[in-house]
Formats: structure tokens, sequence, C-alpha cells
């Protein structure tokens, strides 16, 4: 047990230390474009879903005709 809670002071220790993190302002500019990207990526696959799903219900109600 006490391996861990040296291990998990040891990983605290070098977040604080040792890590470079990000201004504020480049975090939220970095949020804003992984929600745009994120927003694009749903409309494209939906897209692409919804193209699929006219191709196929024309090629059944080809088939039925």
């Amino acid at each position: 047990m006490a391996k861990i809670v040296n291990y998990i002071s040891e990983a605290f220790e070098e977040l604080k230390t040792n890590v470079t993190w990000p201004e504020w302002a480049e975090v939220q500019r970095y949020t804003i474009v992984v929600a745009v990207f994120s927003v694009v990526c749903a409309l494209a696959t939906w897209g692409v879903d919804e193209a699929c799903a006219k191709v196929i219900a024309g090629f059944f109600t080809w088939l039925n005709s």
C-alpha cells in the first residue's frame, strides 16, 4: 500500500514541477476547435448515413417494382 501512495505522491509532484501547462487562452481556443470539429464530423456522419439510407431504400423500392 505504501508503494501505491508513494507512486501517486510522486505523480502529483511530477505534474506540479515538470509539466508545462498551456495558458488559459490557449486551452479555450483548443476547446473551441475541438467542439467545432466534433460538430462538423457529426454532421458529415449524419449526411453520409442519410444518403446511404436513401440509396438503400431506393434499391429495395426498385426491387419490389
